[in-house]
């Protein structure tokens, strides 16, 4: 099963919580996982994709621009339902804890669904997202001020949601 994390990041934070989610998806026996920044990511490998995971620094509540530039190439996709069954899930960092993490996060899902895609959130069972994070995806605020790039928790919530990615993926690809 093929799972691609795509992310945007500017100062390094986004980047983390990719890669741990990255690395909580190769836990999962048959996970090959391919992880790009949205400048260097192909939208053509997309259809060869079981699951898809995509994040961005939170903007103003809203998506960056460099993701979204490329969420907007993929109308071909839409148009040929390339993407329908695919399953999906999201992630964001932010500067502070009201930067708009969750309506960045529907932001980035709401693509997801018109594609058609089965999305995957984190459910309030994981200890780490019981009181720290959300169910829509991975929602990280990683202060400017802070000393760690991103906090342990942030890591540990990242690397929970791409284990859950790729479990939920590998039930639906065993059934077709």
């Amino acid at each position: 099963m093929k799972i691609y994390v795509i992310y945007d990041s500017e100062g390094h934070h986004t980047e983390a919580l990719a890669q741990a989610i990255a690395e909580g998806a190769k836990k999962v026996d048959g996970a090959e996982v391919y992880i790009n920044h949205v400048n260097e990511a192909d939208v053509y490998k997309l259809p060869e994709m079981d699951a898809i995971i995509w994040g961005c620094p939170g903007h103003f509540g809203t998506i960056s621009s460099g993701l979204k530039t490329w969420i907007d190439r993929l109308g071909y996709l839409w148009a040929e339902g390339k993407l329908i069954n695919k399953v999906g899930a999201v992630f964001c960092t932010t500067a502070t804890i009201h930067g708009g993490i969750e309506a960045t996060m529907l932001n980035l899902i709401t693509p997801m669904l018109h594609q058609g895609m089965i999305i995957t959130g984190l459910p309030g069972n994981i200890p780490e997202n019981a009181l720290y994070g959300s169910y829509y995806g991975v929602g990280v605020t990683c202060p400017p001020d802070s000393s760690e790039l991103i906090s342990e928790n942030g890591l540990e919530l990242g690397k929970a949601l791409g284990e859950r990615v790729a479990q939920v993926t590998k039930s639906f690809v065993k059934e077709q």
